[in-house]
C-alpha cells in the first residue's frame, strides 16, 4: 500500500511539473494546449494569445500571440494567417489548409484554444469604487461591468455613458455614446437598459452635479443632485434644513457662465418665494446659493468660493445627497 501511494504521488508531481514548464510565449511543447486553456470561445482579435496543438508535431505545438494586424506568423509556414475575426475552430481550418498547401503535412490534426484575451477590453471609470479594465469573455452586461468595478460610489450621477465604436460604413464616424438612466438600470424597470457589452466599450459613470448652500441656513454645505431632476432654491433650503432666525429677505445665486470661469450674480426674492408670491428659481450644477444675514451685508465672492472648496474637501462631513 505504501509503495502504491508513493508511486501515485510521484506521478502527480511529474504531471504538475509538465504543466508548469509548458512554454508560455512560443517554443515547442509535446502536450496539447487544450488540456491547459479553457477560456470561453469568442472571436479572436489582435493581441490575443492562442494555444496551438498539431498532433504528433511537437515543433508546431506552442502558444502564439496574434499580432497587431490580426495575423499569425507560424514556424515553417511562409504566409501569414489571418486570425482576427475568426473563432478558434475556424482558425484550425485555416492553419490546416496552410500546412497542406505548403506541403508540410499530409493530413494534420490541428487544435486551437484561447490562452488569453486582450482584444476585448471593457474600461469602467468615473464614480465607481475600483476603476478598471477587463476582458469581455462570455456574456458581459452593463451591470456585470459595474459589479466588476466594485459598484457605484455615493457621488454617482443620474446616468451612465457607454461609448463604443460606430459600426457604420463611414470610417470617419464618431464613436457611439449610449446614455443609460441609472435608476432605471438599477431598479430593473426596463431590462433592455442592461445592455450587453462585446468588448471595446468604455463605461463612464459621471459624478453627480453639486450645489452649494451657504450663509444663514441651519446646515450649510454641498449637496449632490443624484436623482436626475432639476434642483431649485426651495429644494436646496429643505436639504440645508431651512433658514436660521437671522436671514435676509433676499438670496443670491452665483453661477459660472459659459467657459469663462467667472461667476455672475442672480438676485433671488427669497421671502416672496417662501410666501408663494414668486415662482421658485431653478438651480444648476455648481451653483452657489448664498443667504446673507438679516443685516443684508454680503460676504465677498472670494470668501464664498473658499467655503465651497472647504465643503468639497471635507467630503462626507458636508456633502448630503438628494437620492
Amino acid at each position: 500500500m505504501k509503495t502504491f501511494l508513493a508511486l501515485t504521488l510521484c506521478t502527480l508531481s511529474v504531471s504538475a511539473q509538465q504543466i508548469q514548464t509548458l512554454p508560455a510565449h512560443g517554443g515547442a511543447g509535446p502536450q496539447a494546449l487544450t488540456d491547459v486553456f479553457n477560456l470561453p470561445v469568442e472571436r479572436l482579435g489582435p493581441d490575443d494569445l492562442i494555444g496551438l496543438s498539431v498532433y504528433d508535431e511537437p515543433e508546431l505545438t506552442r502558444t502564439i500571440r496574434v499580432n497587431s494586424d490580426g495575423n499569425l506568423r507560424l514556424p515553417m509556414i511562409k504566409r501569414q494567417i489571418q486570425a482576427a475575426g475568426l473563432y478558434p475552430s475556424e482558425l484550425e481550418k485555416e492553419i490546416t489548409r496552410a500546412l497542406i498547401e505548403e506541403h508540410l503535412l499530409v493530413d494534420p490534426i490541428v487544435t486551437v484554444s484561447v490562452a488569453e484575451y486582450r482584444s476585448r477590453p471593457i474600461t469602467v471609470i468615473g464614480a465607481v469604487k475600483n476603476p478598471l479594465t477587463f476582458q469581455a469573455t462570455g456574456k458581459v452586461t452593463l451591470l456585470d461591468a459595474i459589479s466588476q468595478a466594485g459598484g457605484l460610489t455615493a457621488e454617482a450621477g443620474s446616468e451612465i455613458l457607454v461609448t463604443r465604436a460606430n459600426t457604420s460604413d463611414d470610417s470617419s464616424s464618431s464613436p457611439l455614446i449610449i446614455r443609460v438612466p441609472l435608476h432605471g438600470l438599477i431598479d430593473g424597470v426596463d431590462p433592455a437598459l442592461n445592455i450587453t457589452l462585446a468588448g471595446g466599450e468604455e463605461v463612464r459613470v459621471p459624478d453627480a452635479g453639486r450645489i452649494f448652500v451657504l450663509g444663514s441656513v441651519k446646515k450649510p454645505g454641498a449637496f449632490l443632485i443624484t436623482d436626475g431632476s432639476e434642483s431649485s432654491v426651495m429644494k436646496a433650503l429643505s436639504l440645508s434644513e431651512g433658514l436660521d432666525s437671522f436671514s435676509s429677505r433676499n438670496a443670491y445665486i452665483y453661477r459660472v457662465e459659459g467657459g469663462r470661469g467667472s461667476r455672475s450674480e442672480i438676485t433671488v426674492p427669497l421671502r416672496k418665494i417662501m410666501d408663494r408670491k414668486s415662482p421658485d428659481v431653478p438651480l444648476v450644477a455648481n451653483d452657489i446659493l448664498y443667504i446673507p444675514n438679516a443685516t443684508g451685508k454680503k460676504a465677498s465672492l472670494k470668501a464664498l468660493e473658499t467655503s465651497v472648496l472647504v465643503a468639497t474637501g471635507l467630503g462626507a462631513a458636508l456633502i448630503y445627497t438628494t437620492r
